[in-house]
């Protein structure tokens, strides 16, 4: 057996041999998308004549402008291209399109249907002192630091300087609009495609204990796992811009180590008890999501220390990645506990559509990839099942995606009608939407801005102001409100 406490930097791991799996595991998937049909190919071989080349319409109606006679939810979408409308002349495709390509061609219509409406589209584009009126306040974008490389996350210490960590591997400080050498001695990083450092995270007790997280890709050290690369979370303390103390939170075994250079995961947060959630993508390897012996495709909670709780939900099963607390996910870049309702939420990348934000829950399955309202980047059906039992429903997806990242809840007083709204960062869309959520519901949501980079993170900050870190330019810049 693998010994349970871990030599390396006095972590922790939770995991039984790579041999002892458990029974449910590995129903495959390949089957069912074997002979898979690319969508947009289908679409021009068997709509294109009727509805358009780019589904403007043609001797048939558009299906570009998002007016649906029959109805314009999935499952009414779905029903007329599966059984048709005779007497309007729409034939039954349920003979030549298995449901998972019925599946896909909705997502390809929603697709287009999206892209239509941002065409006439106007959204806010702030430069810097630039004023922005969006429905509840007016705000200014304004530069915190810029001359970064790929940034990735912030965190606020108590004497006003920013932490800010960068994908290739520095952790840097900001203060004022200054930004420091690389702080010395931080983990040695696998910086390669999403991986790198990425989370950063301070100790609810900062003040007193002085431990910063940091959540990176680590390479393997072991020759037969070489290429390879998984999570790993570590604390220390910052002494004389040195990082000291260092101590390993959590290290998965070198087998769980995937050689591909995506799906990281990596965001850090703490719950009022003090535990530390994190979350690991699946690697690429869609089925290990489902798969209670590894680490990819979960979220997980342990001690401060890296310890396992006793009342996490697999703990006391044998064989297990005892850290777990909810799994079936496929990448999730945002989390956020509410100290005040004890909601815990959660944003993931979805594939080709099927962004979510969900509501975690102890021991629940999120689905990935026996479910997903997304279809393959390629245009492939991943599969046609969008529900099943015992599993999880998204509290509301995006389909297209809009490359939902990070995510945070506004509590400040700086924009008090924004107070208790969800703030979520869309890479793909470069924008910075707010969420209006009542208990478990979505009930209105806006971009704030859009265009002046892809929007990686989203903190409130301490003073209440809104610090977004943005690639491409890349540079950390904060909303500031001119109302009056």
């Amino acid at each position: 057996m693998i010994p349970e406490r871990n030599s390396v930097g006095g972590g922790w791991l939770q995991y039984a041999l790579p041999g002892m799996v458990t029974a449910f595991f590995f129903i495959s998937l390949a089957a069912e998308g074997a002979s898979a049909r690319n969508i947009e190919k289908l679409y021009a071989e068997q709509c294109a004549n009727c509805h358009g080349k780019d589904t403007r319409g043609g001797m048939a109606s558009s299906l570009f402008d998002n007016v649906w006679r029959y109805g314009a939810d999935d499952q009414s979408v779905a029903r007329g291209i599966r059984e048709g409308y005779p007497d309007q002349g729409m034939e039954a495709f349920k003979a030549m399109f298995s449901e998972a390509e019925i599946r896909a061609m909705v997502v390809y219509l929603r697709e287009k249907s999206d892209q239509y409406a941002r065409e006439g589209a106007k959204y806010p584009r702030p430069v810097d002192h630039q004023w922005v009126t969006s429905r509840e306040h007016k705000f200014r974008v304004e530069q915190v630091a810029e001359g970064l490389t790929t940034p990735w996350s912030v965190a606020f210490l108590p004497d006003g300087r920013i932490l800010v960590t960068e994908l290739p591997g520095a952790l840097r400080l900001i203060s004022g609009k200054q930004v420091s050498p690389p702080v010395n001695g931080t983990p040695r990083v696998r910086a390669r495609g999403q991986g790198g450092l990425l989370d950063v995270a301070l100790h609810p007790h900062f003040a007193s204990n002085g431990w910063i997280y940091l959540a990176f890709a680590h390479a393997a050290t072991n020759a037969e796992t070489a290429n390879g690369g998984m999570t790993s979370v570590v604390r220390g303390r910052l002494k004389d811009h040195q990082w000291v103390d260092e101590q390993a939170v959590f290290r998965a075994p070198e087998w769980t180590y995937r050689s591909t250079d995506i799906h990281f995961g990596s965001r850090l947060v703490f719950d009022r008890d003090n535990h530390l959630f994190f979350s690991i993508g699946e690697r690429g390897t869609q089925e290990h999501a489902q798969d209670l012996t590894r680490p990819n495709g979960k979220i997980h909670r342990v001690l401060d220390d890296g310890r396992i709780p006793p009342d996490n939900p697999f703990a006391d099963q044998p064989g297990v990645c005892r850290s777990i607390w909810s799994y079936g996910h496929r990448n999730p870049q945002g989390l956020v506990w509410d100290t005040v309702t004890g909601q815990f939420w959660g944003a993931e990348h979805g594939p080709r559509g099927g962004d979510e934000l969900n509501w975690i829950r102890k021991g629940a399955n999120y689905g990935w990839p026996r479910i997903t309202y997304g279809i393959n980047y390629n245009g492939t059906p991943i599969t046609e099942r969008t529900e099943m039992p015992g599993m999880e429903q998204p509290v509301i997806h995006w389909t297209p995606s809009i490359a939902l990242c990070s995510l945070d809840l506004y509590r400040g007083d700086k924009f008090p009608r924004w107070k208790n709204n969800l703030l979520v960062t869309a890479l793909a869309q470069e924008e910075l939407r707010r969420l209006v959520v009542i208990r478990d519901r979505v009930v209105d949501q806006e971009v704030l801005f859009k265009g002046i980079g892809r929007v990686r993170d989203v903190v409130a900050g301490p003073d209440g102001l809104i610090y977004v870190v943005l690639n491409k330019p890349d540079r950390v810049v904060r909303l500031v409100p001119v109302d009056n």
